[in-house]
């Protein structure tokens, strides 16, 4: 049944902060135009109102920061039926926009809602996201995300059945506003774990089957040589980006990705359970084990935010076949790069990327 949310007053008896509907469903579209992170922070808007060549406009479409689009439309007045069936409808639209289009939409965006000039979407990318590269490819996968003040039965059996039925990576999320005297509240609820619907969405729209060989990327913002050194990889600043470290298996190959360089290691791994990096330990050549983080040449970008919960960095052991220097990494045209922290690609562009790298690394199977 539909999700019900309650706020309370406490800091002076029991009282019961009364639900206000906002004035306008435009309203709920500024608010999430101006901050997406009420959402998620893990998008970026990149268009609003923006018309398709079927008829319409989506209200809101955003990116996410492997480069996939979001789709959100606000259920306004419309019957399930008609919410449902306008954001399928988009969607279909959505998937064949590559990127010269999307760079198109943000500078439309940009000049109609912005007023700040036309920054590149490149640029803004990397600033949101606080990277260095945009991803390499777009729009490979997308989601559908119907927005309301409310989850009616209907909206949620067809939202359950093409998530669960047809595997559609579509979600709802919905909004309320609270008024206590001359303060309001906004509270959000999803009705599915949206970490659930972005896997959805890459499992669904891939093509292929997984060759069992691990992408893992770790980012710029760790000493490469340390990881060669100790043995690991690394995920942190924030569950989105530590969460897929759990998808590895040990004794499972993976290709290790510097993003915006090249492919500079593969190795298997030997411990799969992440560990926070006050608790990894680094096995010494007599079989003796060590703290990490007693070690004097630590890196200090693993050891960032080590006591800030939510923000830890998660390292995993491993063992490395072979490895190159970061000026010596591998880049070829066509190879499969995103900035998932691991994934398990059923791209034909992973098949293809895997095949060159053994040859590459001269890897023999």
């Amino acid at each position: 049944m539909p999700l019900e949310l309650g706020v309370w007053r406490i800091d002076s008896g029991v009282t019961e902060v009364p639900i206000s509907y906002m004035d306008q469903e435009r309203r709920l579209e500024d608010i999430l135009a101006t901050d997406i992170s009420i959402a998620s922070p893990n998008w970026m808007v990149i268009g609003r109102q923006v018309r398709t060549s079927f008829g319409g406009c989506i209200d809101i479409l955003a990116i996410d920061r492997v480069g996939n689009l979001v789709v959100l439309e606000l259920k306004r007045d419309m019957t399930p039926r008609e919410i449902v069936a306008q954001i399928l409808d988009y969607a279909s639209w959505v998937q064949e926009q590559e990127a010269d289009a999307l760079s198109r939409i943000f500078d439309s965006y940009q000049e109609k809602y912005l007023h700040n000039g036309f920054e590149s979407l490149d640029a803004a990318f990397c600033s949101h996201f606080r990277t260095q590269h945009m991803p390499e490819t777009l729009n490979e996968n997308h989601e559908l995300v119907v927005v309301a003040s409310a989850l009616d039965d209907s909206t949620e059996r067809i939202v359950t059945y093409l998530s669960e039925t047809h595997g559609v990576p579509i979600n709802a999320v919905f909004f309320r506003l609270f008024k206590d005297d001359d303060r309001e509240y906004l509270t959000r609820a999803w009705y599915r774990d949206p970490t659930g619907t972005e896997v959805l969405a890459e499992e669904t729209t891939s093509k292929g089957t997984w060759n069992g060989e691990f992408y893992v990327n770790i980012s710029s913002s760790y000493d490469w040589e340390k990881a060669q050194k100790y043995n690991y990889v690394v995920a942190g600043g924030g569950q989105w980006y530590s969460r897929t470290l759990s998808l590895l298996k040990d004794g499972g190959r993976f290709w290790l990705y510097l993003p915006g360089i090249g492919y500079a290691g593969v190795g298997i791994v030997v411990d799969s359970t992440p560990v926070t990096a006050k608790e990894f330990l680094v096995r010494q050549d007599d079989g003796t084990e060590v703290p990490l983080a007693d070690l004097p040449d630590v890196d200090p970008g693993v050891m960032e935010d080590i006591d800030e919960p939510g923000k830890e960095n998660f390292l995993v052991r491993v063992k490395w076949l072979k490895t190159l220097p970061q000026d010596k990494a591998i880049r070829e045209r066509g190879f499969f790069a995103q900035q998932n922290s691991v994934c398990l690609p059923k791209a034909e562009k992973w098949d293809h990327t895997v095949k060159r790298l053994k040859k590459r690394f001269d890897i023999q199977d």
